[in-house]
């Protein structure tokens, strides 16, 4: 038998060949990586003031997230010509409608398939995602998924599903300033600034509207109005809209018509705080059907790769009985005059066929944000809540377009729980201070009625279905992480509730406390004494000081246990402007130790500092 050693040898050559190379590949980037570390700690020692970093890479960010705000819209353009326009040209009207619903469902498919392919299976990246990312991970966003995300979301909206494009682009703008910050070793809490920044220019771009990307990155992805932020995120947010501008030119997501003329008076006190209750009660409805549809998808048996075609198909039809209404086409959106010709019943059902609607999507395999559909869904109700009180009282002359753009703000702030830029948002696409005072009043309606009856919005309930609550911004979520028991002084003294109080005067001069707590012979809390309290007694019952004893004047107070996170005991002290609490055993209500907002503060920051 011939020997197979030499028709081996050109294997085994091209193997050696292959593994040389990839060690020269690695050793190549391990050295690019040392020059990379050696140049970032340059740059670090170079004693840079913060505000300087912060506002030159705000620049670089807000650019860069903009380039990719062009890019991503794009690609939804690219995806619609080629599933739409392209296939258009091939089949009839009648025959693209029918075939409308094996397109989005295909594009549903697709998406589901980048994610679980290029995104490993990643259910995010997504605007609660970056939230929690921002609280929790010091900022710190993984690329790939965002990437993949990206695709997949140009792909859904391509395909005509319904989802909104604000939480990829603002998703993309985030990751841009997370890698940003992790390539340049930046501290923790510098990173999130730069999520913040990133966040900012993605929504500003999106939507032409600096302002309202700038408070929606403070409002809802930074959860603080910090001053320390401030500059920075809206350095990005201006940056972004002057590079969207450009490209796009000055055009708001919803384009309005100058010759609407909001004159908006006598109904302002009227009819609008009812829009208000209107649309907070759509947004809980908003709220239920999407994570209902989502546990009632968790509960099916079925194959994970045939819910995004079945999905995709019912989302298809629904667009088709909306005779295409339920969404734009491409990444451009609806003009708002469109629901001012519509009857309300009409407006009525598409505002309840775009929450069916988007809930499938994104609960079967589709990709997109929330807030979009929130404005629409916003802007359909309002529309229809307009069309319906024209109908009645024709002689008011009243405007459903104006109830429609005020809806719109009014959902957002329900849905999203984001009032701040809901109402920015609105007037940067009206830019008419007329339409301001229902505006806010409007909004503030729809929020109070929809945390009245829904405690999550559709961010925060993602959050908490996963096991998560930031306690609506990173701040308190630092402090919702933190316990007394880490914070308090078990030192504090306390006095018996026998003691005189001219012994207290004494005795309150020489400790480290503002309040005194009173405890009995077993060392329960009986209350606590203040300095304004013995003030008191010894300005106006100076002739009692030797015979009022600690227990006499003692009063009732809030407590805490060391099991309490640092939220509650801020908030506990809060019910009675307080600098300090006692802390007790929660069992025995023995005093265990003193708590005050510099114990607080001082853990605080701490905690932030260590990311």
């Amino acid at each position: 038998m011939p020997s197979s050693g030499p028709s081996l040898r050109p294997i085994r050559s091209l193997v050696r060949t292959r593994r040389a190379t990839r060690l020269a590949a690695r050793r190549a980037l391990v050295g690019a990586e040392d020059i990379w570390d050696a140049f970032a700690d340059w740059f670090n020692r170079l004693d840079l003031s913060e505000n300087t970093i912060l506002l030159g890479f705000a620049v670089v960010i807000g650019s860069a997230a903009a380039l990719g705000v062009v890019v991503f819209y794009k690609a939804i353009d690219i995806a619609y010509d080629l599933l739409f326009l392209w296939t258009g040209t091939y089949l009839s009207r009648m025959g693209l409608l029918a075939y409308r619903p094996l397109l989005t469902a295909a594009g549903l498919a697709t998406a589901w398939w980048i994610m679980r392919r290029l995104g490993r299976g990643h259910d995010g990246l997504n605007v609660p995602d970056v939230q929690l990312a921002v609280a929790r991970r010091g900022g710190d966003l993984p690329a790939r998924p965002a990437i993949a995300r990206s695709a997949a979301s140009a792909v859904t909206l391509g395909s005509g599903a319904s989802a909104g494009s604000e939480g990829p682009v603002a998703v993309l703008g985030a990751a841009v300033g997370s890698f940003l910050g992790r390539l340049f070793h930046f501290d923790p809490q510098r990173v999130r600034v730069l999520v913040g920044a990133g966040a900012a220019a993605g929504i500003s771009a999106a939507f032409n509207a600096p302002l309202a990307g700038a408070f929606f990155a403070l409002e809802e992805i930074l959860g603080s109005f910090a001053i320390g932020s401030f500059p920075p995120v809206v350095v990005a947010s201006v940056l972004a809209a002057v590079v969207s501008h450009s490209f796009f030119g000055n055009n708001p997501a919803f384009p309005v018509p100058i010759e609407y003329g909001f004159t908006l008076k006598r109904e302002v006190f009227l009819f609008y705080p009812l829009l208000g209750v209107v649309t907070g009660l759509i947004s809980v409805l908003f709220i239920r059907v999407y994570f209902g549809i989502e546990s009632g998808v968790k509960k099916l048996t079925w194959p994970d790769w045939l819910l995004p075609w079945l999905g995709g198909l019912t989302v298809g039809g629904l667009v088709v009985l909306s005779h295409g209404l339920l969404v734009g086409y491409g990444h451009f959106a609806m003009h708002i005059e469109l629901f001012g010709r519509l009857p309300w019943s009409t407006l009525a059902l598409l505002s309840l066929g775009s929450i069916v609607a988007t809930s499938l999507t994104l609960n079967t395999g589709g990709s997109g944000g929330l807030f979009t559909p929130s404005l629409y869904v916003g802007a359909t109700a309002g529309g229809a809540f307009g069309a319906a009180l024209a109908s009645l009282f024709p002689h008011l002359g009243l405007h459903p377009e104006a109830y429609a753009l005020v809806g719109m703000g009014a959902l957002v702030a329900g849905a999203t729980g984001a009032p701040i830029t809901g109402i920015l948002l609105v007037f940067e696409m009206t830019n008419d201070y007329a339409i301001i005072v229902p505006l806010m009043l409007t909004t503030v309606t729809a929020f109070i009625v929809a945390r009245w009856m829904e405690k999550d919005n559709l961010y925060s309930g993602w959050l908490r279905r996963r096991g998560e609550n930031l306690e609506q911004g990173s701040d308190r979520d630092v402090l919702t992480g933190l316990k007394v028991a880490d914070a308090y002084d078990p030192t504090a003294s306390a006095v018996d509730e026998g003691v005189p109080v001219s012994i207290l005067l004494d005795q309150l001069t020489r400790s480290d406390y503002m309040d005194l707590p009173v405890v009995d012979e077993e060392r329960r809390l009986v209350g606590l004494i203040t300095t304004v309290d013995l003030g008191r007694i010894a300005k106006d019952q100076a002739n009692l000081l030797d015979i009022l004893v600690a227990a006499d004047v003692a009063r009732p107070t809030e407590t805490v246990t060391p099991e309490d996170s640092l939220l509650v005991a801020i908030r506990r002290m809060g019910v009675r402007g307080a600098g300090s609490i006692p802390v007790v055993h929660p069992n025995t209500q023995r005093l265990l130790g003193m708590l005050t907002r510099a114990h607080v503060l001082a853990l605080y920051e701490r905690a932030v500092a260590s990311g």
